[in-house]
């Protein structure tokens, strides 16, 4: 026997290993990739919401876009603390042709709150503030105006992000290109060119949750007075590159070289686009920040990561906790709202400016989520996507949707329902199509009846109630949480 043969037939038997392995591994990764494709079409024909009438029917992705009048869309998963798969649908821009992508940006809205909540807690981290003081402790080029309303009690940080401060200003409408830009300090005394009322105090601080943009607002000018930085900036370099979130950014108007991936947004019924595409929004730290699905999926997984204190790129586990806990109110933390879906909790936060509507969810636990970004005025898709992630996903009693048995009111007790209301700052009217009621303005939705006062939409997860004056007329509506939705007339 050649001397040489041994040593052939063991570079033979390497080789011959070494492609059994690389066929092993790409056999592995190809039944990874069919997995993850199975779940993604299960997500897409699970859609259900919130509640259960006579209908138990499950929907398509397709199906409830058409029904919510939604143009576009990114969902982003998150498995075991990491980004599971990510996937656009529909149209950026209707009139172009322009589809949405995995890269598409969007107006964030009310989620910026959440990343505002991230950057003020790393101040408290390096010893800038203290999240329990009077806050015009740290407000030097303006100061907040205590009244008699507040009963001599101080408007904390803390009670800022929590939305426990009582103070005026739900949410703010933006502004059309070419329009005079508010300073912040117009938008915190109301005085023009603002279109929103002052920042003042409407209840004394520290009793109920009020959600408030004002309050955020406040806490804007607070971190630029203390930084002596744009608020865009310090947030880009002291959040949101840490967190990897590298397409986005706070900057009002959207930076030139940002606008060819933004996203138009568009008004409820879906066919007309929002003017000039978008509004502006200069109250950056309630409603300002332009970002992704693929994005926010890393806030998520880096809140989770670090309250499991195996992460601190932004904030450590203890500032992470404190973010996380609830404050005063049940599930108001800090930017965050706080959600028990059977022994798990989640932290979760929507936003919605003029087009656009987003939701995010993530666990305290278990590494799970999904974020749904949106180019439509019309809400209830998200909600629904969330619901059928949890259901393909299989997060432990996460779906328990509300049995309710409808009614049919007559036309007489219909009709005493008919008229305008003012919702959460907004005109909405409630009007009879097609033998049902709907509300008809930023929201158009269809009321179920559950009695002849108590009432549901499908869009959101909340009960709601007519109530009547003395004289047994309606005067407006309440939710679960009792706060009134008053009747104009």
């Amino acid at each position: 026997m050649s001397k040489t043969f041994p040593f052939i037939l063991s570079i033979f038997i390497f080789l011959q290993n070494s492609i059994s392995s690389k066929i092993t591994a790409q056999t592995k990764k190809n039944t990874s990739k069919e997995r993850v494709e199975e779940k993604i079409i299960q997500v897409e024909n699970n859609l259900v919401p919130w509640v259960k009438n006579q209908d138990n029917s499950k929907y398509s992705i397709n199906e409830r876009m058409a029904k919510y009048n939604v143009n576009g869309l990114c969902i982003a998963v998150i498995k075991n603390y990491q980004i599971e798969w990510v996937k656009a649908y529909g149209w950026a821009n209707v009139q172009k042709k322009e589809p949405v992508t995995s890269k598409t940006l969007f107006q964030a809205g009310s989620i910026s709150k959440s990343l505002n909540g991230v950057g003020v807690l790393k101040l408290a981290q390096k010893k800038k503030l203290d999240m329990y003081t009077d806050i015009n402790d740290y407000l030097l080029s303006w100061k907040f105006p205590y009244d008699s309303v507040s009963k001599n009690k101080k408007i904390t940080i803390a009670n800022l992000l929590s939305h426990t401060a009582g103070l005026s200003g739900h949410g703010y409408s933006g502004y059309k290109k070419g329009q005079e830009i508010p300073s912040v300090y117009n938008i915190l005394d109301g005085t023009k060119p603002a279109n929103s009322e002052a920042v003042r105090s409407i209840s004394e601080p520290g009793k109920i949750s009020e959600y408030s943009g004002g309050a955020i607002t406040i806490s804007q000018l607070i971190v630029t007075d203390i930084t002596k930085k744009k608020y865009e900036d310090y947030m880009l370099n002291s959040v949101l590159k840490p967190l990897g979130m590298t397409q986005s950014f706070f900057d009002q108007p959207i930076p030139n070289g940002k606008l060819q991936l933004a996203a138009s947004g568009y008004l409820a019924d879906g066919i007309e686009m929002v003017e000039d595409s978008f509004y502006i929004y200069p109250e950056k730290a309630a409603a300002g920040l332009w970002t992704n699905s693929t994005d926010l999926a890393k806030y998520i997984i880096e809140t989770q990561l670090s309250l499991k204190g195996e992460s601190n790129k932004v904030l450590s586990q203890e500032l992470t906790k404190t973010r996380l806990t609830p404050y005063i109110d049940p599930e108001s933390g800090f930017g965050v709202f706080i959600k028990q879906k059977g022994d798990e909790k989640y932290f979760t936060h929507n936003g919605g400016t003029r087009g656009f509507i987003s939701e995010y969810i993530g666990s305290l636990e278990n590494g799970n989520g999904v974020v749904i970004m949106t180019n439509s005025g019309n809400p209830g898709i998200s909600s629904e996507i969330i619901n059928s992630v949890g259901i393909v996903y299989d997060w432990k009693d996460f779906y328990n949707p509300s049995i309710k048995k409808t009614i049919t009111l007559s036309n007489t007790e219909m009709q005493k329902y008919i008229g305008e209301y003012n919702w959460y700052g907004s005109p909405v009217s409630i009007i009879m199509k097609q033998n049902d009621l709907w509300f008809d303005g930023p929201v158009k939705s269809k009321l179920y009846f559950t009695s002849d006062l108590d009432f549901y939409i499908e869009e959101k997860e909340m009960n709601y109630k007519f109530i009547k004056d003395k004289n047994d007329l309606v005067d407006g509506f309440t939710d679960t949480r009792n706060v009134k939705v008053q009747k104009i007339k």
